[in-house]
């Protein structure tokens, strides 16, 4: 790396960590204020921008599939005698560990709950409510956050390791804007950008997964549900995940990503044996089939003269995260995807992770959705349930044959899930703030894990979920316009291969 190349890198490392320290000091020092602004920018930019949120989110995916398919779907991710440095089953497991992770667990009960209890426009707890909930999860976990990983993720790859470019999102837009912006002011900007958008959306997600996690400790061991807890969870948590980011992807990443999709797999096939079996295949056959038949439909759907809450509340905010996860993600994925073609990259990260999301969620919402329509739950009881997220996991599974093994595995991999968010966040980091070293130094990790656990302790302080989520949604937004024109700017690239 030249003098320049390494003066560039320590700029944008020392400006994202004033901004980034600057933010964690607000919600410190300030927590009314800093919930104020929050929610003041959340409700302005739903409101005003939906339509840009789900635009944006399904070009994504029409792009994605459009790339796949066309005569650029052979071109290697490197040379043309490159081969993937990874199995096809740990690749699996890392971008899928490092692109949901906690999500799901916090979110697979808790959500098609929600829909069942409350969904626009339809009577609630009625059969037609429960079909809503599973198209919803399935819409909100499905194609779009994974294409719109993609984006970010086939381009680096792209450009990273084809072209030889450093591993930063500003190398995708030279192109488009020439090697001297992409080295200048725009360039930097591009980078803060994505390590901004990074630290948010990962301390929203360690936020939901130390929630979730004392919830879990509360239900087995009578753990007491408090903010100390919750920062010791945190503080824990860091030194694991701090350790497996130095370790490197090999040694670490990788070895907690496997350990991860074993457990997953182990918890998903034993609530499928004990919960409502016909039932839940039944779910995902009905929901996969609802999804895909009105998938363009909801796609677009947003309300010009009626109410638009739901939409904001769910939809809307999924995108938003989503969106504040591809850089994060998009770049981690990038790493481990060297020799992939542009086709086997596409589908095995749109398609594979989507449907294991269906099938997720067809289990455990299922498993919830069935105690209301069985009457073992009353509305009452699941409106309970439902608004404390955090616990309703357990609440469920409670109700369960073999529940209390349930449990203690999701919280286990609650723990793992947590680590593997975190630790590819700050391989990551480290990265963008090295001017793009696909090995970046183990200070730098350390910094960036440290600075990662305090942002999502002082967010949780600050007010708790809501500050999580709103901070992620803010971080997102000017991403949107960095991902469209990422889009164009691939597709000049790759015009000129001759295939």
């Amino acid at each position: 790396m030249n003098i320049k190349s390494k003066k560039q890198g320590q700029q944008v490392y020392y400006i994202s960590l004033a901004v980034t320290f600057i933010i964690v000091l607000w919600a410190i020092v300030s927590k009314d204020s800093f919930a104020k602004a929050a929610n003041s920018l959340l409700d302005t930019l739903t409101n005003k921008f939906g339509w840009a949120y789900l635009i944006s989110m399904l070009i994504f995916v029409g792009f994605a599939l459009i790339l796949a398919f066309s005569k650029y779907g052979n071109i290697k991710l490197g040379s043309d005698n490159s081969t993937p440095e990874y199995s096809t089953t740990s690749w699996f497991a890392m971008l899928f560990g490092a692109g949901m992770g906690i999500g799901l667990v916090f979110w697979g009960v808790a959500e098609p709950m929600s829909h069942f209890i409350a969904p626009p426009g339809i009577e609630p707890g009625s059969v037609e409510a429960a079909n809503f909930a599973m198209k919803s999860s399935f819409m909100h976990w499905g194609f779009h956050p994974w294409a719109n990983y993609s984006i970010i993720g086939l381009a680096l790859a792209y450009f990273q390791f084809r072209k030889n470019k450093p591993g930063l999102i500003s190398s995708i837009f030279e192109p488009l804007i020439g090697e001297k912006r992409v080295n200048g002011p725009i360039g930097k900007a591009i980078d803060i950008f994505a390590v901004l958008a990074t630290v948010a959306g990962v301390a929203t997600s360690l936020g939901l997964g130390t929630l979730q996690i004392n919830s879990g400790l509360k239900y087995l061991f009578g753990v007491p549900e408090n903010q100390i807890i919750q920062i010791l969870i945190i503080a824990v948590i860091t030194v694991l995940f701090i350790w497996s980011a130095v370790s490197g992807i090999e040694k670490g990443i990788k070895l907690i990503s496997d350990v991860n999709l074993y457990l997953a797999f182990g918890l998903l096939v034993l609530a499928l044996l004990v919960g409502p079996t016909v039932k839940i295949i039944n779910s995902l056959t009905n929901g996969l089939g609802a999804y895909l038949g009105s998938f363009l439909k909801d796609s677009l759907q947003i309300e010009s003269f009626g109410n638009n809450s739901w939409l904001n509340g769910w939809r809307i905010f999924y995108w938003a995260w989503w969106i504040a996860w591809a850089p994060f993600v998009g770049t981690f994925i990038a790493r481990i995807s060297k020799g992939r073609t542009i086709r086997e990259f596409i589908l095995g990260v749109i398609v594979a992770p989507s449907v294991a999301s269906f099938i997720w969620f067809a289990v455990f919402g299922t498993m919830g959705i069935n105690l209301g329509i069985e009457g073992v739950m009353s509305m009452d009881v699941l409106k309970t349930v439902a608004a404390s997220p955090e616990t309703a996991f357990f609440v469920v599974m409670g109700k369960y044959k073999l529940g209390t093994i349930l449990s203690f595995i999701a919280v286990f991999l609650l723990g793992t899930f947590f680590i593997t968010s975190a630790n590819s966040a700050t391989f990551v980091l480290g990265m963008l703030t090295s001017k793009g070293d696909l090995n970046p130094s183990n200070r730098k990790k350390i910094i960036w894990g440290l600075v990662q656990s305090l942002l999502a302790t002082a967010l949780l302080l600050a007010g708790g979920l809501k500050s999580l989520q709103t901070a992620s949604v803010a971080a997102a937004f000017p991403f949107i316009f960095v991902m469209i024109l990422a889009c164009i700017s691939l597709w000049k690239a790759l015009s000129e291969e001759k295939v």
